[in-house]
């Protein structure tokens, strides 16, 4: 039997990934012929590369429904293309909230560029995955990338504690991993998603049971979930801001992606068997993370196990099983990373050369300093706390709603009540911008751009919470 030909009309889903690994050497070479311009050139130009490759998604690589290429490994499909867009425009916010707190500490190099765009690549791939081997790729060129990012203040003994505490637990997550896929694969003879889902019906054997414990360790561990939490809060401290902020949002839709090919789609039909392993990892992290996050003095600390509290709320939309829950995963994760893209967007406005801005004492008085900067970091901690009318009412209030209707009445109360104890450390934030003296505490930087950014940045939470739909509808219509 003659293998298909590859023709051009045949590859146009795949041109995201096409384009961005010439883009990425494209950016590579530049830096290196720069010379002692690539520090203007390489970020301007790395934000061009995302505009283009953004357009080129939308221009040529949309399709209408599931489309499989290279025998069945890739995956294109309107979440697909949703997925990219976003890793898209939040990795291009994200480096334009850097650019200055690299500049200001010596370390904005074309090297950093190259590694972010690596790293949205290794997305591309998860968010595709039509097989176990294609995400199994995606999760190290993220997670490769990522590892040196944590490490790219060589100076900072600090930072490269945290990437080595990083690479080698993930290396030790990526194993129990691969190990999981191996014994699907092994009882299946498949590595296709697709055959994995007609494969496993009716009630699981051991060895299935075995290889779905190790793939959700693997997942639990990319989201950063209780008990495979230990590097979160050591990353997001001691990581330069400006990678904690990048390692906090983009990666967190690969997260979703490959939950959702995984548990939706191989492990679809055997729900029941993984779902209450994810109920006790989430309930877990919703109780750690938002208990640890009170006795925290360190903002990027809290903010970390306020990540781990609010991924507990993303594997509840799992848990739940249903298109319901699936969207509501969908919708949580996009906007929690909104919100993370704007709290961290703060710190690195607040901070300077030799300051930080990252204990929550640096924030006291911030009104009388900054009033835009305390009024825009108000407004993003009110919805991350899921105050209404912001958008992270709506995002918690979906999780509910899916789990209410699958008769989850203990996961709901028990995530109500984290909540209201999650509360407490937000607004202490902004008790302290708006009710402490100021001190002699610098004022943030005037970054016009980034400032105007910002804004819209937590405009975005407001906006997005008094006109919920759009949003909402949009999740639902990718996900159908």
């Amino acid at each position: 039997m003659n293998a298909p030909t590859l023709t051009l009309a045949s590859v146009l889903p795949a041109l995201p990934e096409i384009y961005l690994v010439a883009a990425i050497c494209v950016v590579l070479m530049v830096d290196v012929f720069a010379g002692a311009s690539a520090r203007r050139v390489t970020p301007t130009l790395t934000l061009l590369v995302l505009a283009a490759g953004a357009g080129l998604t939308l221009a040529f690589a949309q399709v209408e429904g599931p489309v499989t290429l290279f025998s069945g490994m890739y995956i294109a499909d309107p979440l697909g293309t949703f997925l990219k867009l976003c890793s898209t425009l939040f990795v291009a916010v994200a480096l334009l909230y850097s650019r200055h707190y690299l500049e200001n500490r010596g370390i904005l190099k074309g090297e950093y560029y190259v590694l972010a765009l690596t790293a949205l690549l290794g997305i591309f791939v998860m968010v595709s995955a039509g097989s176990l081997l294609t995400m199994y790729m995606g999760i190290e060129l993220l997670a490769l990338s990522l590892y040196a990012m944590v490490a790219f203040d060589r100076d900072s003994g600090v930072a490269a504690e945290s990437a080595m505490k990083y690479f080698v637990l993930g290396a030790i997550a990526s194993g129990a991993l691969l190990y999981g896929m191996s014994l699907v694969y092994g009882l299946t003879g498949t590595l296709l998603f697709s055959e994995l889902a007609v494969a496993l019906q009716g009630t699981p054997s051991l060895g299935i049971i075995m290889g779905v414990v190790f793939l959700v360790v693997g997942v639990a561990f990319k989201f950063g979930a209780v008990p495979f939490h230990m590097w979160v809060p050591d990353v997001y401290h001691g990581a330069p801001s400006a990678v904690t902020l990048f390692v906090a949002t983009a990666p967190k839709i690969a997260s979703f992606a490959l939950a959702y090919r995984l548990f939706s789609g191989a492990l679809g039909n055997i729900t029941e068997t993984w779902s209450q392993m994810l109920a006790i990892v989430a309930v877990l992290s919703l109780v750690l993370g938002n208990v640890v996050a009170v006795a925290q003095t360190n903002l990027k600390r809290m903010l970390a196990y306020s990540a781990i509290g609010n991924v507990g709320f993303i594997l509840l939309g799992f848990v739940a099983g249903t298109e319901q829950g699936y969207e509501a995963a969908l919708y949580y994760t996009i906007i929690y990373v909104i919100m993370t893209l704007g709290s961290f967007g703060v710190i690195l406005l607040a901070s300077r050369a030799g300051f930080e801005a990252d204990e929550l004492a640096d924030y006291r008085g911030l009104h009388a300093r900054d009033p835009s900067l305390a009024l825009m970091m108000m407004v993003l901690m009110f919805s991350t706390a899921g105050i209404p009318p912001f958008v992270g009412f709506w995002a918690k209030l979906q999780i509910f709603q899916a789990l209410w209707a699958t008769d989850h009445l203990g996961l709901v109360i028990v995530a109500a009540s984290v909540s209201v104890v999650g509360v407490f450390y937000y607004l202490r934030v902004v008790k302290l911008m708006y009710f402490d003296a100021p001190g002699d505490l610098p004022k943030g930087e005037a970054r016009l751009g980034v400032r105007l950014t910002l804004g819209i940045n937590a405009l975005a939470a407001l906006l997005l919470g008094l006109f919920p739909n759009s949003l909402l509808e949009l999740c639902a219509k990718v996900l159908s």
